[in-house]
């Protein structure tokens, strides 16, 4: 869940990027007419809030849900294994001084083994959650960037920000350029015409 987190920074620097090389891809508009509004021209460029935005775009919360389901179940069923095997040595060491040498020793042996059995399962059961985190991010990304570009060029837009508290690449924004609500609409409405 903290590598969710870490990785909601790193989608926001992308956006930014992201939302760079649309504007640069985006063709040159023809010399506007005397009758262009000011106020279209200040909007080339605006910015997103991604902390609200991603506390607010539903497919995010059923990714983060779906993550937190998962690294419960997977925390209990480590727990769960961690709780028999310990039962098991607690179990060897009663009964140890009824045992011969032999069978000590073989015991043991098989408690080491259940032992990294365990530690692998543990660091397996981690590198799959770990995998699928990074599927889930990337697939995130691409949700975002993809809706922006469509979104940007609609709206005229050159370059699209990110801001972020946790890792402010922008200090300062009048409130009027932040889009992140138009954004979160459109963003939500495809996410729930995708999920029927």
């Amino acid at each position: 869940m903290k590598k969710l987190i870490t990785n909601i920074s790193k989608i926001a620097a992308i956006l930014a990027i992201t939302a760079i090389v649309v504007s640069c891809n985006k063709e040159q508009s023809k010399t506007a007419s005397s009758t262009t509004s000011t106020s279209a021209s200040t909007l080339d460029v605006v910015y997103v809030n991604s902390d609200s935005l991603l506390t607010n775009y539903e497919y995010f919360k059923a990714v983060q849900k779906t993550f937190e389901e998962k690294s419960k179940k997977a925390q209990a069923d480590l727990q769960a294994k961690g709780a028999a095997f310990q039962r098991e040595v607690a179990a060897y060491q009663q009964n140890a001084g009824s045992l011969s040498a032999d069978q000590r020793a073989s015991t043991e042996e098989r408690l080491a083994r259940k032992q990294q059995e365990l530690a692998t399962y543990n660091q397996n059961a981690g590198n799959a959650l770990a995998n699928e985190e990074a599927t889930e991010n990337e697939k995130l990304y691409n949700k975002v960037a993809d809706f922006l570009k469509v979104h940007a060029k609609e709206k005229g837009y050159k370059i699209v920000l990110t801001y972020s508290k946790s890792n402010p690449a922008v200090l300062y924004a009048d409130e009027s350029l932040d889009v992140t609500q138009e954004v979160l609409k459109g963003l939500n409405a495809e996410y729930n015409k995708n999920k029927k």
